[in-house]
């Protein structure tokens, strides 16, 4: 069993999801958003690593995931993301959590079944998956959708290893 956090960063809102994983069934815990409402990127970035801290603290996750940069359109846009990432991840890594990072083509393949999916695909997948009564806000479906992502990578990889382990064996006899 294995609780995960994932993180869908922003420097005005970061979404935030936190599933349980037993083998292949995944519980949803709590999700949300964190909300900066200051306007000078630095404290805004203060309080993405406070409010990421608090969750940490909260739900005591043993795996975090984060979606990874993507180039936008805009580069002062990819620049203020990759910081709030920044913020989210040195709040991981200095309560000791493993990192894992996810692209968002990736995370949509895992959760949908098709890369080029839209937000509300996603959503709609995350509530479906978690069994979920209500729609969760996009950014907080997003950042579920990444610990989904990782749980999924984690059993295959878990799978994986048990296949070549029994035919190894199966090997030497």
């Amino acid at each position: 069993m294995s609780i995960i956090l994932g993180i869908d960063p922003g420097s005005r809102i970061t979404g935030y999801g936190v599933i349980r994983q037993q083998g292949r069934h995944l519980t949803y815990l709590g999700s949300g958003c964190i909300r900066t409402n200051v306007t000078e990127l630095p404290l805004r970035l203060k309080q993405v690593y406070a409010g990421v801290s608090e969750i940490i603290a909260q739900f005591q996750p043993d795996a975090f995931a984060i979606e990874q940069v993507f180039m936008a359109r805009n580069a002062d846009s990819a620049l203020k993301l990759g910081q709030a990432r920044g913020s989210a991840i040195v709040a991981a890594v200095n309560h000791d959590l493993p990192v894992s990072e996810y692209a968002a083509r990736l995370i949509k393949q895992a959760v949908v079944g098709t890369g080029a999916a839209d937000k509300s695909q996603v959503q709609q997948m995350v509530m479906s998956m978690l069994s979920l009564q209500q729609k969760p806000q996009i950014d907080a479906s997003d950042a579920l959708a990444v610990a989904i992502c990782h749980a999924h990578t984690n059993q295959t990889l878990l799978s994986l290893a048990g296949q070549a382990s029994g035919s190894r064996r199966g090997r030497y006899r």
